[in-house]
């Protein structure tokens, strides 16, 4: 059985198909240290609370971070930053290794066959995937799979543009980074990321306001939403700048990156727009407002946002892996039919 998986920033999140269902796991990519006591231990462990132990020390991982987080007054830890595993953590690798576990679990087979998401190359910043993408796999192939990297961008066009023979713009607007594939029939002719995404959005809002950025998170993943009509100088209305702001970044790259002739003469592009960052209500509608001011070389059928944002990267790695699978089982077939006929 196939699985993708997507290996965010913020949330990790497996696909798999279960019958005519698609089943997502998905963990917080975070994790919080706390003093080690038996009474702590227990509670957790009785609680179902994902953590592990090292010395004197307790480490929370996924979901239940936040919370831990907000009632101990701690920062949230992140194995990742920017999009990639953090070079500053150095806890990242173990509690990568945990999460990842815990989300798409044991192989049912040997060498089932698992795409997982990897950002492409920053066009803004130095920095490289390769060690990122190269560890990852190393995690997978260890536990038994199959693994191979998709370019998130073009998972976000296998999981949302099927209807339109995977043509068309993906945009997945992450924690760490914002992902950018331009795909013309399944082919990928552009893509790019930047290293700007939600994170970004609660650094820069929690330095204007004065807030803790764990605090800040929360607000926005709770019920903000980008109307415009909160009062500017909290953290709402600093929310609202710093998305505008980061639509505006994303929208002016795609222009300067985007070359006329990778796009066929008369063709309309639909975008499609998806990510955690996605999320809140009124997004689809400031980006499509902001695209339609910017100078696109070529012509837009229309904008469109995920109905499940979150999820789209890890179902496209799914797409990917399970038409990989169905190939194989295709070549395996038709050797078997070649050697009967011999």
């Amino acid at each position: 059985m196939a699985k993708g998986l997507d290996v965010g920033t913020m949330n990790i999140l497996s696909a798999q198909q279960d019958g005519n269902d698609t089943v997502f796991v998905q963990q917080r990519n975070s994790f919080v240290e706390i003093d080690y006591s038996d009474m702590a231990e227990q509670m957790l462990s009785r609680s179902e609370v994902l953590h592990i132990r090292k010395d004197d020390k307790v480490y929370v991982v996924g979901d239940d971070a936040l919370n831990f987080a907000n009632i101990f007054n701690r920062e949230t830890r992140r194995p990742m930053q920017d999009g990639i595993l953090s070079s500053d953590e150095k806890s990242a690798i173990p509690m990568m290794k945990l999460i990842i576990e815990q989300v798409i679990g044991e192989p049912d087979r040997p060498g089932e066959k698992l795409y997982f998401s990897t950002p492409a190359d920053p066009i803004d910043t130095d920095l490289s995937t390769l060690y990122h993408q190269k560890t990852i796999e190393s995690f997978l192939g260890d536990m038994g799979y199959d693994a191979e990297p998709i370019n998130e961008g073009m998972a976000v066009v296998y999981s949302e543009l099927a209807d339109n023979s995977f043509t068309g713009l993906g945009i997945s607007f992450g924690a760490g980074m914002t992902n950018v594939c331009l795909s013309y029939y399944a082919v990928p002719v552009m893509k790019f990321s930047v290293a700007r995404g939600g994170d970004w959005i609660d650094e820069q809002a929690a330095q204007a306001t004065g807030t803790p950025v764990d605090k800040v998170t929360s607000i926005k993943e709770e019920d903000f939403e980008l109307d415009f009509e909160t009062d500017v100088g909290g953290v709402e209305g600093a929310l609202s700048i710093y998305y505008e702001n980061l639509l505006d970044y994303v929208i002016d790259l795609i222009v300067e990156e985007v070359d006329e002739e990778d796009v066929e003469e008369g063709l309309d592009v639909p975008v499609v727009v998806t990510g955690g960052t996605s999320s809140p209500d009124g997004f689809e509608a400031l980006f499509r407002d902001h695209l339609e001011d910017a100078n696109i070389p070529f012509s837009i059928s229309g904008v469109s946002h995920a109905d499940e944002p979150l999820y789209s990267v890890a179902r496209g790695g799914l797409v990917a892996a399970r038409s990989d699978e169905q190939e194989a089982e295709s070549a395996d077939a038709e050797g078997e039919a070649a050697a009967a006929d011999e």
